[in-house]
């Protein structure tokens, strides 16, 4: 049955929690996965949704509160005690135990830790809190399964029956010497048809691909991506085998990432959701809109100067929203090529010169063709060829300027380390506009002899 969340639903939930039945709520919950559960969380106002929460199977509630998005969870759990909240930890990956738990002031933190049943679980927490999120080490979970290199299959088998108990999906089989340290992998295929007692040194493969703790997250995805891994055995500086990083988690770190850069490209500061407060959402999209607004006048008082050139040349005014536009379409369509050709690690890079004979080449031919449509077009509608001109070598210009633009400006701010998809936005769009307001009035000068 596929679940569909309507006012209608959402409001006959409202009114079985109104009446308290927790018979009729877990009812109708049985029919539905955690994620739609979660969905229809949302929608509730904060006491209906505990209500709806804790009166859920706690595996269940766990599912659900893993799903949350950090922002709601956040202010969701500010009406949970420590001890409600450690129920449902409990039932977490270590690596989203962490997440959570990084969300709440350092008291709710330690209680929470300090009531876990699994101390085992405890402890992985701890190991993991002291890694910034956007390295390995913050992406992985303790949770795996390992095989000492002196094992056989028999001891083997025995021991991943008591390991995968806590760990929610097994991808592979780590296997280790007696330090610890990552010798290679063994695959479940290779343990299931082995003799009982063939030993795991004979069985395992020694070339697998690892991530040391320290590693950025972009390098752990680009790593997943390439290699199409399901989960990535993290390593000390020594090669002590520590956790894991499963697909899941980096498909997480992807999207956020993916939806940081099209904010940025949009001139949207900071992590702001559309359920945010009017204040929170001004503050994220004004600094941007303020830096348009002065491009703006910075644009009428340039057009300004030539108010004698308009007077001479009226027809030159009709001509300055394509000169705009153009280099701003142009100026992001080169950008977002190049934002993509910088996320992606796993080819060979080109270098500035050759990304910019490239980018010449393609500005050439675009700039040639809508050179060659306008000039038609002045000279459809009666226009002098002289304005004809000025018009047509003005777009060619704006074309190989706004494309430079375009190339250099996200791999300058690559380099410095300021994240290159604000080029994308406004900067680039306010920039082109006025390069290009200052190309057509300087070709007006030259070829009309204003």
């Amino acid at each position: 049955m596929n679940f569909e969340l309507t006012r209608e639903y959402v409001e006959h939930i409202e009114e079985l929690v109104e009446q308290k039945n927790r018979t009729a709520i877990r009812a109708e919950m049985e029919e539905w996965y955690p994620a739609d559960i979660t969905n229809l969380l949302i929608e509730l106002e904060t006491e209906p949704a505990k209500f709806l929460l804790t009166n859920l199977d706690v595996s269940t509630g766990a599912e659900i509160l893993a799903d949350l998005d950090p922002h709601d969870r956040r202010e969701f759990l500010k009406h949970f005690t420590s001890e409600e909240i450690s129920r449902y930890v409990n039932l977490f990956d270590s690596d989203d135990a962490v997440d959570l738990l990084n969300e709440q002031p350092i008291r709710i933190r330690e209680e929470v830790i300090a009531l876990l049943e699994d101390r085992e679980q405890a402890r992985f927490i701890l190991d993991l809190l002291h890694y910034d999120e956007d390295v390995a080490g913050g992406l992985m979970q303790k949770e795996l399964v390992k095989a000492n290199v002196n094992w056989n299959v028999n001891e083997t088998i025995e021991e991943l029956r008591k390991q995968a108990e806590d760990v929610g999906r097994v991808y592979t089989v780590y296997v280790v010497d007696d330090n610890g340290k990552l010798l290679g992998t063994l695959s479940l295929k290779k343990i299931v048809l082995a003799h009982k007692n063939t030993k795991v040194e004979s069985l395992y493969e020694k070339d697998v691909i690892y991530v040391e703790t320290y590693r950025p997250a972009e390098e752990v995805a680009e790593l997943m991506q390439r290699y199409d891994l399901d989960a990535l055995p993290v390593v000390n500086v020594q090669g002590k085998l520590l956790g894991r990083i499963t697909i899941d988690d980096v498909v997480d770190f992807i999207t956020e990432q993916a939806s940081s850069d099209t904010k940025a490209m949009a001139g949207i500061t900071g992590d702001v959701e559309v359920d945010d407060t009017i204040w929170e959402q001004t503050k994220a999209r004004l600094p941007w809109l303020l830096v348009g607004m002065m491009g703006g006048i910075l644009a009428a008082k340039f057009i300004s100067f030539f108010e004698g050139d308009l007077k001479i040349v009226p027809a030159m005014a009709a001509f300055i929203p394509i000169i705009g536009s153009t280099g701003g379409n142009v100026g992001i369509q080169t950008s977002s090529i190049i934002l993509q050709s910088l996320a992606d690690k796993s080819g060979m890079d080109d270098s500035l010169g050759q990304r910019l004979i490239r980018m010449f080449a393609v500005a050439f031919i675009n700039g040639f063709i809508i050179s060659c449509i306008v000039f038609g077009f002045n000279l459809l509608i009666g226009n002098e060829m002289r304005l004809a001109l000025v018009v047509s070598s003005a777009l060619m210009s704006v074309v190989f300027l706004a494309s430079f633009m375009g190339t250099v400006t996200p791999i300058f701010l690559d380099k410095i380390g300021i994240n290159p998809a604000v080029a994308s936005g406004p900067f680039i769009t306010t920039a082109n506009d006025l390069i290009g307001y200052a190309v057509y009035f300087g070709l007006a000068h030259l070829l009309l002899n204003l």
